[in-house]
């Protein structure tokens, strides 16, 4: 069958979906963006729809709005899970209906691996009977009182890109409630080709499977991941006990015990932006690479003419947020070298 179909694709879906649990159906595919972007049509989104979407992400979680042709409605972040406000997205929604623009999907991010909080925004997509596409890109592994992110929604949305708590080198999967969805996205992902002897097509097609080698990667990947979650958590757990006594520092954690965080990328919040970008150089001159939180969407050259709903937090962390080194093959060797330039840094 050649690298592009093969046992692997549908070894791994099933890897997937047993991981996952919650009776959902998984098909394997390109990238996450690629997901994401099924999960839009699948959820009837057209030309002039709207879709409300977290400000606090990476960029991939809005794009596949724009190829549709549809409008992005961006939301603030909640102040204890960095992730989508139940208070803004109830306020958008209410305003866009007002309008008579009712929202077509909700995109939320679980962010750097911290679950949303998922029952409030579970209550308000089920209230205004709007889809709800989780991006848990970034969340492999985190769950929500024990329940496992990519399951809540109409769809979910998976990554293997290279960075990733597991991956494929490049790859990504849609979680789906039912067959029938799932069935459909593999339809559109294999260039949407009809049942018949020659080559027909009666709906656009995507060039969106993971190819055969890509699911071989992932299938491996499988069988550690619990191990990778175990590692990313131990460097949360050394960020907890590195700041534990300074006030200037705040960790992005888990609200409570009915969120599990894998932490595939252990954040902070300092005092001022003039000391995040001080404590960053700081960083670099010593060879450890730190990087800013993501950019709001809304303050994206891209995505600033459309419609934003919140205050001022998601705005707040980019300015004064930091990601620190948070792989999973980091050994006691670089955590000593970040316990000592974090500890001359504020010494000084």
């Amino acid at each position: 069958m050649g690298c592009s179909l093969g046992p692997n694709v549908s070894g791994l879906e099933n890897d997937l979906e047993n991981y996952v649990g919650e009776n959902r159906f998984v098909a394997a595919l390109s990238s996450g963006t690629a997901a994401l972007h099924l999960a839009l049509i699948l959820a009837g989104v057209n030309a002039g729809d709207e879709v409300i979407c977290q400000t606090m992400t990476f960029s991939a979680s809005a794009n596949p709005i724009l190829y549709l042709g549809a409008i992005p409605v961006f939301i603030d972040s909640e102040k204890e899970t960095w992730n989508l406000c139940p208070i803004a997205l109830e306020q958008a929604i209410l305003d866009r209906i007002s309008k008579g623009k009712k929202p077509k999907a909700i995109i939320g991010v679980h962010l750097y691996g911290m679950p949303f909080n998922v029952e409030a925004i579970v209550a308000i997509s089920t209230k205004y009977e709007i889809p709800l596409i989780e991006d848990s890109a970034e969340a492999l592994g985190s769950t929500y009182k024990g329940q496992k992110c990519g399951t809540f929604g109409t769809f979910g949305v998976l990554s293997f890109n290279g960075n990733k708590i597991i991956t494929t080198s490049g790859g990504g999967a849609l979680v789906c409630a039912t067959q029938d969805y799932k069935d459909r996205a593999v339809f559109f992902a294999t260039q949407s080709r009809d049942q018949a002897p020659h080559y027909q097509h009666s709906e656009i097609g995507y060039n969106y499977r993971m190819s055969n080698i890509c699911a071989g990667i992932g299938r491996g990947q499988m069988e550690v991941i619990d191990l990778r979650v175990a590692q990313r958590r131990a460097m949360h757990s050394f960020y907890q006990e590195l700041f534990k006594t300074n006030t200037a520092v705040s960790v992005l954690k888990e609200p409570s015990n009915d969120y599990f965080s894998n932490h595939w990328l252990s954040a902070i919040v300092l005092a001022s932006y003039e000391q995040r970008e001080a404590l960053r150089l700081a960083l670099e001159a010593s060879n450890i690479e730190s990087r800013p939180l993501w950019k709001p969407m809304h303050l994206q050259p891209v995505f600033e003419k459309y419609p934003y709903y919140g205050t001022n937090v998601a705005e707040g962390l980019f300015e004064n947020g930091l990601c620190l080194p948070s792989g999973s093959n980091l050994t006691d060797a670089d955590r000593e070298r970040i316990t000592e330039a974090v500890g001359v840094f504020f010494e000084n």
